[in-house]
């Protein structure tokens, strides 16, 4: 199994949606050190090998672009920002639903999960996003709201889902669905950044 972790980015990408992921995933548990000998790499796929910028401004050089991507990478994470509202949003279409139709583990927070509404991807699992109503406006007639959980995260089918307020609890599942370390020492992550180390501490 590829150790490539892919983030998925369009212009005026949310780069907060990503953070907490990315940081796991190349962070020691306990958040003191890098790790030395990581289960995943992060890489960046976008259009092209132009820089994409997030709405924070600034501009992130892409590993890949959609016509370069590998095939082979442990998982796909669509983030959220202003790009999916674009006609350039549509040449993802494929790379979505070929992971999907692979067993790929897949992630969509914000208008990410909107857009996999829109491509029907949705309709036979549990999922969440940025509300039911966004989500029947992005999928239209095709789009099946039965499996909508109102949750900030939900994961199912190797597949996780989230609202664009929900960085940390999207971490969560995605890290736990790629074994990313034990489920306590995940959780011991969560609740860390969740309370903040003055409520954990006591100091």
């Amino acid at each position: 199994m590829s150790r490539s972790v892919i983030y998925l980015l369009l212009p005026d990408f949310a780069s907060h949606e990503m953070v907490y992921l990315m940081q796991a995933v190349s962070v020691n548990s306990d958040g003191m050190s890098l790790n030395d000998n990581p289960k995943y790499v992060n890489k960046i796929v976008a259009p092209t090998m132009d820089p994409v910028k997030a709405i924070g401004g600034f501009d992130l050089l892409p590993d890949y672009s959609f016509d370069t991507m590998p095939d082979d990478y442990a998982a796909l994470v669509l983030i959220g920002g202003f790009g999916w509202l674009t006609p350039v949003a549509a040449g993802v279409e494929p790379i979505v639903k070929r992971a999907v139709g692979q067993g790929k583990i897949v992630g969509a927070i914000c208008n990410g999960a909107s857009f996999m509404a829109r491509c029907g991807l949705l309709n036979d699992i549990k999922h969440t996003g940025n509300g039911i109503e966004q989500l029947k406006l992005w999928g239209g007639a095709g789009y099946d709201s039965r499996g909508y959980t109102h949750r900030q995260a939900v994961s199912d089918r190797r597949i996780v889902t989230a609202n664009g307020s929900a960085a940390l609890e999207f971490a969560k599942e995605m890290l736990l669905l790629l074994e990313n370390d034990t489920p306590q020492n995940i959780e011991a992550y969560y609740q860390f950044n969740k309370e903040g180390f003055c409520a954990l501490t006591g100091q």
